[in-house]
């Protein structure tokens, strides 16, 4: 049913959304309703047998505010909603979604008022505090202010502050409102907005890229030093083009199935010799014979562009490794 979300009645809507959110999910809302409304719900999710993209976002728009009233009440509140959302629509979704239908706190005013100042002031707000307040006040900062502050403290606390902030989960109102009144004795706060971000391994991975490669490299060594294991998630995220020659031979040919072929041979341009050999080997022998052809063809090519060519690639490993198609943990391959 394309696009045709506008003309259905709401009990189709409702049956839309309850095909999107997922049997999990939508089995958990069906228990509030009649045996007689249940039956017809179930009628229409019967009768839809596809529903576009843009379908789905209209359906979740319009009844995500639904379940943060129905869960809230019946089901453990905030955080059983949170993970709800999460379940259907996955954790930016459901991040953007809360954001969007969450009535804000009004300690988030302090929140606001410091992303609205520079790196050098933030740094001289928190640099007395401990590290779980430190990482706290990053997690709610864009990775291109957070990472100038992090780098102002010295090493061993910067490794410190990027395990909590790896470890962070979002966050409840009490300490929200402890942490920002604490830190509101030296602010004039206007303003507000939502608190629903969180730090985590994802967050610390992007944070750690938008810093020099020595100094990334060093803080991450510190932290694997201090939590082995979660260095080592906080590596898979920052899985580089490079890190493909760590993969299983087998992975490997999966993710050449689903790159684009010209993003491959732009990526190849800068690649190490050992790396485009075991490219060579994921693919056909005939592929691999064009793309050696294409590549000797290729005039010069902008670093830039080689650079957002692997990066597009490295989008594609990611949504794989999400999807569990794949996984980075790598094989017996050695160089």
């Amino acid at each position: 049913m394309p696009g045709t979300y506008d003309r259905l009645t709401r009990t189709q809507k409702l049956a839309t959304f309850l095909i999107v959110i997922g049997p999990e999910t939508a089995a958990h809302l069906l228990k509030q309703f009649e045996d007689e409304d249940v039956e017809i719900l179930c009628k229409e999710m019967t009768s839809i047998n596809a529903i576009e993209e843009v379908d789905q976002k209209r359906a979740i728009e319009e009844f995500s505010s639904v379940i943060l009233s129905s869960y809230s009440s019946l089901l453990g509140g905030p955080f059983y909603t949170r993970k709800a959302l999460e379940i259907a629509k996955g954790d930016f979704k459901a991040s953007s979604i809360l954001e969007r239908i969450a009535p804000a706190s009004n300690s988030a005013e302090v929140i606001k008022e410091i992303e609205q100042m520079e790196p050098s002031q933030i740094f001289n707000l928190i640099k007395t505090e401990q590290s779980q307040t430190i990482a706290f006040v990053l997690s709610y900062l864009e990775n291109d202010k957070a990472g100038p502050i992090l780098g102002m403290f010295n090493q061993e606390l910067r490794g410190e502050v990027l395990e909590r902030l790896g470890m962070l989960e979002p966050t409840s109102l009490e300490i929200i409102n402890k942490v920002a009144n604490s830190l509101s004795k030296n602010l004039d706060t206007g303003g507000k907005v939502t608190m629903n971000r969180s730090g985590g391994v994802r967050m610390v991975a992007d944070l750690l890229n938008t810093l020099e490669k020595d100094d990334s490299k060093e803080i991450l060594s510190n932290v694997e030093e201090r939590n082995p294991n979660l260095g080592s998630e906080i590596r898979k995220k920052m899985f580089s083009f490079e890190d493909l020659i760590r993969l299983d031979l087998p992975d490997l040919q999966r993710i050449m199935r689903e790159v684009d072929s010209g993003d491959l041979t732009i990526s190849l341009k800068s690649a190490t010799e050992s790396l485009r050999d075991f490219i060579m080997q994921a693919v056909s022998k005939r592929a691999a014979e064009t793309l050696m052809e294409e590549l000797e063809m290729m005039g010069p090519v902008k670093l830039t562009e080689v650079e957002a060519a692997q990066e597009r690639v490295i989008q594609v490993v990611r949504r794989m490794e999400e999807q569990e198609e794949i996984s980075l943990d790598g094989g017996s391959q050695t160089v």
